[in-house]
């Protein structure tokens, strides 16, 4: 689909991308927007061993026989609570960006594209639905132009406010800027506090040694905690503590992982995981000991992590976190703007439809307020 000059689009299944790895890579260090998430050494592993992705397709786009630009997708039968099939990015609950790789400068020609074989391509899905897109970055401002060109409606449905680190401050700085004096004092009395148990240190590492038995620490130290308790922590689940142990690995011999640890007497008591994806870095799993909770050390923890500050080639870091989050929204005081996109697709006709749904989805609710789970 589509000429050579714009680029051939192919809906394919995902386990032919698995021969196409170097290309993937080489796609995602000269994307327009960085998305670990749907990186190779992260989406195939998620596709390997997480349940039900036996639908997900590979909207998978060239130009000039070079892989540039990728989307997985899923047919979906309902829509939130709603019986109304659609066309979905597909997402899962340990992937925190949705924006598709798309090689910088090809924005406009991969929307045409995908927006073309949604039109020709539809089954009984009445519209597409994109979730996790960084609204205003490059990807949607692209998205924005070609729906309007071709006077499609296109409606934002979900926004959240998501909590980022951005600044040319130094750590120290920063910190003094996000905290009061009398938090900043706290956290002096909580570190001192807890020298006194013991020899107290912090490890920042980027290098793939060791991997294995940091990740099984990772995933006791979380299991031991509240996410334990309930039954979400990434190590109460063999596909989830598979896909995180596969992810790092990957990441770790591409040199884009740090892991950043708080130990006490040589015991880790916090621990941290930061997908490095130049300009920018994805705060993606933390964990710290409920036995040490007096001290804050996952607060102490971030107080290092502000050293990402100082590194030339990371701009900007995404926390990854649910908005309003308790603790990092009053750290990191910059906001990322994310959200979920329905766009018409098809004809007259279901076009039409889809503007009366949208309507009426929007009308349901205040704004901003996200579709209900079914």
């Amino acid at each position: 689909m589509s000429g050579p000059a714009s680029g051939r689009l192919t809906c394919v299944p995902w386990r032919a991308l698995e021969a196409e790895v170097p290309a993937w890579d080489h796609l995602a260090r000269v994307a327009s927007e960085p998305n670990p998430f749907f990186e190779s050494w992260y989406l195939l592993p998620s596709l390997r061993h997480l349940a039900q992705t036996d639908a997900v397709r590979i909207l998978r786009f060239e130009r000039n026989g070079v892989l540039t630009g990728l989307l997985p997708i899923v047919r979906a039968g309902r829509y939130y609570r709603w019986p109304v099939p659609h066309l979905s990015s597909w997402l899962h609950a340990n992937c925190f960006c949705g924006v598709p790789l798309v090689a910088t400068g090809a924005e406009t020609a991969f929307w045409h594209a995908v927006l073309r074989w949604a039109d020709n391509e539809p089954g009984a899905a009445l519209f597409m639905h994109l979730r996790g897109i960084v609204l205003g970055g490059p990807l949607h401002a692209a998205l924005e132009a070609v729906a309007a060109s071709d006077g499609r409606k296109m409606e934002v449905v979900h926004t959240e406010a998501r909590a980022m680190l951005a600044s040319d401050l130094p750590p120290e700085a920063y910190l003094e800027a996000s905290l009061s004096g009398k938090k900043r004092k706290e956290l002096r009395r909580q570190a001192n506090r807890l020298a006194d148990e013991g020899a107290v240190a912090f490890e920042h590492r980027t290098d793939a040694e060791d991997i294995a038995p940091w990740c099984e620490n990772f995933l006791a130290l979380e299991r031991a905690g509240w996410k334990g308790e309930a039954g979400s922590a990434l190590g109460c689940d063999e596909g989830t503590a598979r896909l995180f142990c596969e992810s790092l690995s990957g990441a770790a011999t591409r040199g884009r992982l740090e892991r950043l640890t708080l130990t006490l007497d040589g015991r880790p008591l916090a621990m941290l995981v930061t997908f490095l994806t130049a300009p920018g870095a994805y705060s993606y799993k933390t964990a710290f000991d409920e036995d040490f909770a007096r001290f804050s050390p996952g607060v102490l923890l971030q107080r290092e992590n502000l050293a990402i500050l100082d590194r030339q080639d990371i701009a900007w870091s995404d926390s990854c976190a649910s908005a309003d989050h308790p603790m990092i929204d009053h750290l990191w005081r910059e906001r990322r703007a994310i959200g979920r996109l329905s766009i018409a697709i098809g004809g007259t006709l279901r076009r039409s439809a889809f503007r009366h749904f949208v309507r009426a989805e929007t009308a349901r609710r205040p704004a901003g307020q996200p579709p209900r789970e079914p």
